[in-house]
């Protein structure tokens, strides 16, 4: 297993609801796809650093989780269709 860190922009335009599901929707992902979540940091509503889709500001999460190797590609895949979520990053963490 190897560690991985999750980083997500949600659209801050959103009800929290919708914003929660899209999180939600995220963990289930890396569940389903044989992942470990280990933490989740919500870093809250900050500004980005140029704008995107017209928007300034977005939601930061951080989640941290353990994995095979095939997980973060699969997770990858689904993100890119997901409406709410402007910006990904998926990074393996040495241990």
């Amino acid at each position: 297993m190897n560690q991985y860190e999750l980083s997500l922009v949600v659209n801050a335009k959103i009800e929290d609801e919708a914003r929660n599901a899209a999180v939600e929707a995220v963990k289930d992902l890396i569940t389903k796809f044989g992942g470990t979540i280990t933490n989740v940091d919500d870093w809250g509503k900050k500004r980005l650093a140029y704008e995107i889709q017209k928007m300034k500001e977005g939601y930061y999460y951080f989640i941290q989780f353990d994995a095979d190797s095939t997980t973060p590609n699969e997770i990858e895949q689904r993100l890119r269709i997901m409406e709410n979520v402007i910006r990904f990053l998926c990074i393996r963490r040495d241990a």
